[in-house]
């Protein structure tokens, strides 16, 4: 897809403070974080969202959750983050390109939903 922000960011035609570049993922710092450590971890290939991948992803999402652990502790978060896939209308998501949101910092974070 070729008007896609997040393709164009992962092909270095938007610019980013990249975290972790290879030949299938492309991880870089949000521009509106919401905690001290803000990153999204995304794929090369264009995928709208986690609810379109089927078995020919696996390998892709795999590397994906590997690299979000040692990237988060990279980044500074050796005492634990949160990974957030936001799927879809209702999943609030809002580029139709997958993507993980890898959030931490020093500070324990405040509870994803309210029970």
């Amino acid at each position: 897809m070729t008007d896609c922000i997040f393709c164009k960011i992962a092909r270095g035609e938007i610019p980013s403070r990249k975290v972790y570049e290879d030949e299938d993922i492309f991880a870089f710092h949000d521009v509106r974080p919401l905690t001290p450590v803000h990153f999204l971890i995304v794929p090369k290939l264009h995928v709208a969202s986690l609810a379109e991948c089927d078995m020919t992803h696996q390998a892709v999402l795999g590397k994906m959750m590997v690299l979000a652990g040692r990237l988060a502790r990279e980044e500074g978060c050796g005492d634990g983050f949160r990974l957030i896939i936001n799927t879809g209308r209702v999943g609030l998501q809002e580029v139709y390109h997958l993507h993980i949101h890898v959030l931490g910092g020093p500070d324990r974070l405040p509870p994803m939903l309210k029970r």
